[in-house]
């Protein structure tokens, strides 16, 4: 049978070469070359809800995907090449018994008395997203633990999930049904459209992204991520005996610095040689290219 691929990937600082770091100039157009092809399913896995996605699309002239993963796993959307964004609505119906049939406004009165929270824009909100702005000075383990006491003495099973936008320096903390994240979105998706871990590969740099990192599900830290990702996601595969499934990228290959886009095909390739054998390929090819 033909192989084929579920290609995962985070937007901001993974797709995105929004960040401080540089990228290498033939890394678009080798990734964009690459998720055309017919064995490739591109799924988009972001803490963005579906507008922030279409507006990234344009702006930054994303391929379209297969699928995307919003709002840190709370929503899963076939888009396809008519870009029609067909909701799975199941989805939503499972995670939605965690909330015990509490909604968004509900939780939000919950943990309106707490310190160091700010609640980000209402567009930045979904149904089983409640996010928040933490203060940077302040103890993250501890407001966790007193929002977690708070939801469980409600019967509420949520998942709290902090990370750090690196242009702004804040600290992001979402409130998700508890078998929400995006790991649990992506092990869905394998199992409704029939892939195994073996055809999958997740890309990420962040906070979020560390619980599928740390997971069985192959994956790629691109070298732009910061050290301390990089060392939590070291030791979290290593908890979990999980290491060979964690790939870092560190660039010089195909001459690429291994930042967001280099560092996805650099991983890609490392546990898919015919992808490897065909990039190469590509590269010396290219108009320009020297042997």
């Amino acid at each position: 049978m033909q192989n084929k691929y579920l290609i995962c990937t985070d937007l901001d600082r993974t797709l995105i070469p929004n960040g401080p770091a540089s990228e290498s100039a033939v890394a678009e157009r080798l990734f964009a070359a690459f998720v055309a092809r017919p064995d490739v399913t591109l799924v988009y896995v972001s803490g963005r809800h579906r507008a922030l996605v279409e507006e990234a699309m344009v702006e930054y002239r994303l391929p379209v995907p297969d699928f995307v993963l919003g709002d840190v796993g709370t929503t899963i959307y076939r888009v396809g090449p008519q870009r029609t964004w067909q909701r799975y609505e199941p989805w939503e119906s499972a995670i939605a018994e965690d909330w015990c049939g509490l909604g968004h406004s509900e939780l939000e009165n919950m943990l309106s008395d707490l310190s160091g929270l700010r609640l980000q824009e209402r567009s930045r909100q979904n149904r089983f997203k409640l996010s928040y702005y933490v203060n940077a000075d302040e103890d993250i383990a501890a407001l966790i633990n007193a929002m977690s006491s708070r939801l469980e003495s409600r019967g509420v099973h949520a998942r709290l999930v902090s990370s750090r936008d690196d242009i702004s320096g804040l600290g992001l903390l979402d409130v998700l049904p508890a078998r929400a994240s995006k790991r649990h979105a992506i092990e869905a998706l394998m199992e409704l459209e029939g892939f195994t871990l073996q055809q999958t590969v997740f890309c990420g740099d962040s906070g979020n992204d560390l619980e599928v990192l740390g997971s069985p599900i192959p994956a790629v830290l691109v070298a732009n991520a910061r050290p301390e990702i990089k060392q939590q996601a070291v030791m979290l595969a290593e908890q979990s005996n999980d290491s060979d499934q964690l790939y870092i990228a560190d660039g010089d290959f195909l001459g690429m610095n291994g930042n967001y886009r280099g560092g996805m095909l650099e991983g890609i390739a490392h546990y898919h040689p015919p992808i490897r054998a065909w990039l190469t390929n590509s590269v010396e090819k290219a108009p320009g290219a020297t042997s």
